[in-house]
């Protein structure tokens, strides 16, 4: 598969992410319905996290069974990628709740910005597949990462559900969650490397962290404890789907 081939692949799967992001111009002003889609977004969150720290714990299981040597590093990227994802967003939002409330629209903004994270590493998958010549697991990768995405797209645009949000502000999270998978894909395709893989997933684990603590936040609010549970449950439920669809095909 060619260089271009790949990026605009690699591109494709990220942007499927617009796909779920209109039903944040949904008219639903109901607590109950509110905390449901608010719910469900902190399930996909969730999942997405435990997906995400079983992938980057990975390399570093490696170095401990066959390269003990390389445990330090790899343990020190995922550590200092995890604490950098989780602090950088709690004083940013803590400097963003001092000058003003936090506000849908950036709470929405925040979420996408974890979600960029993890799927620049996403692309680097695709890239380093497709650049050593495993068409069928990159194609595989681009399929299931699409399908990720679409279901990602839910939690950002929940915050926003209610608020009358613009296309402009809906594509702006786009971009800044879907964007970073052109990248990875392009750096991906240049060379592999994986720390730099271990350092992106933990970056995105530690600001998922922080974006599914605010959704909770969100949820409590609301006061409809039993919705919020449906929606969790159906939430991590199609994270787990997806991603049981990927392993289903090979990726």
């Amino acid at each position: 598969m060619s260089f271009a081939e790949t990026v605009i692949l690699g591109t494709i799967a990220g942007l499927t992410i617009f796909l779920g992001l209109p039903i944040a111009r949904l008219r639903i002003v109901a607590p109950k319905h509110l905390a449901f889609l608010n719910a469900l977004a902190i399930g996909v969150l969730l999942f997405l996290f435990v997906d995400i720290v079983a992938h980057a714990f990975e390399p570093v299981e490696e170095a401990v069974r066959h390269g003990p040597s390389e445990v330090p590093l790899m343990l020190g990227v995922l550590i200092a990628g995890f604490g950098l994802g989780l602090l950088s967003l709690v004083y940013y939002g803590r400097r963003a709740i001092t000058s003003r409330p936090l506000v849908p629209a950036r709470l929405a903004l925040l979420i996408a910005t974890g979600l960029g994270l993890h799927n620049f590493s996403e692309g680097l998958a695709i890239g380093s597949s497709a650049q050593k010549g495993e068409i069928a697991l990159a194609l595989t990768l681009v399929v299931g990462f699409g399908l990720h995405n679409l279901t990602e797209a839910f939690g950002i645009a929940a915050p926003l559900v209610g608020q009358r949000a613009s296309w402009g502000m809906l594509g702006a999270a786009g971009i800044i969650a879907g964007g970073p998978n052109f990248l990875g894909t392009v750096i991906g395709y240049s060379f592999s490397s994986e720390p730099v893989s271990v350092l992106f997933l933990a970056l995105a684990a530690g600001a998922l962290v922080f974006v599914i603590g605010e959704l909770f936040a969100v949820g409590r609010k609301l006061t409809e404890p039993i919705w919020n549970g449906w929606g969790i449950g159906f939430g991590f439920l199609a994270g787990l789907l997806t991603d049981l669809i990927l392993v289903a095909a090979g990726g």
